[in-house]
């Protein structure tokens, strides 16, 4: 079981990230990246980001900032600040560091990182992800996992903002 101290320990600096992930460190591990708001986090999130884990020895989720959630999703978003996100995405045992990030794409993340398998979720072409050219340039792997129906953030809030008006 994780100590509260524990979770909040696994949210990193990207400078944090590059000692920690050295050249011995990634020689004997295959990393996995994904990224996004993780705004109301639910089943659907739980899902990719296990079945991301599974697919190598370490998961880093580029965690969007608040400005950065403001900018993709507009007013009022995000429904939870980056600190509250980080640690609840923290308390997941499968998770093993989040970097909050300020831009508007990880780009910056998966190209320092280099993880070994960068994944999204099902909605996306692979194509369309951002860092795929850079990850296969590597000779790494770019993958989605495929959606659970009727689980987004943005459908649930729209969903449940709707009963609370009544």
């Amino acid at each position: 079981m994780l100590t509260y101290e524990q979770i909040i320990q696994k949210t990193i600096t990207l400078d944090a990230a590059v000692k920690l992930f050295n050249p011995i460190f990634r020689r004997e591990n295959k990393m996995v990246f994904t990224n996004g708001c993780f705004d109301v986090l639910h089943r659907g999130h739980i899902y990719l980001l296990s079945r991301a884990r599974e697919l190598g020895d370490l998961l880093i989720v580029g965690l969007n900032s608040d400005s950065s959630v403001s900018k993709l999703k507009g007013p009022g978003r995000p429904v939870n600040n980056q600190e509250s996100r980080a640690e609840v995405l923290g308390a997941l045992a499968f998770v093993d560091y989040i970097i909050v990030f300020e831009e508007d794409t990880p780009m910056d993340l998966i190209t320092t990182l280099e993880p070994d398998i960068l994944i999204k979720g099902g909605d996306y072409k692979l194509e369309e992800i951002v860092g795929y050219r850079e990850v296969i340039s590597r000779g790494g792997r770019v993958e989605t996992i495929p959606l659970l129906e009727g689980y987004s953030s943005s459908s649930i809030i729209d969903r449940n903002s709707n009963k609370w008006r009544k």
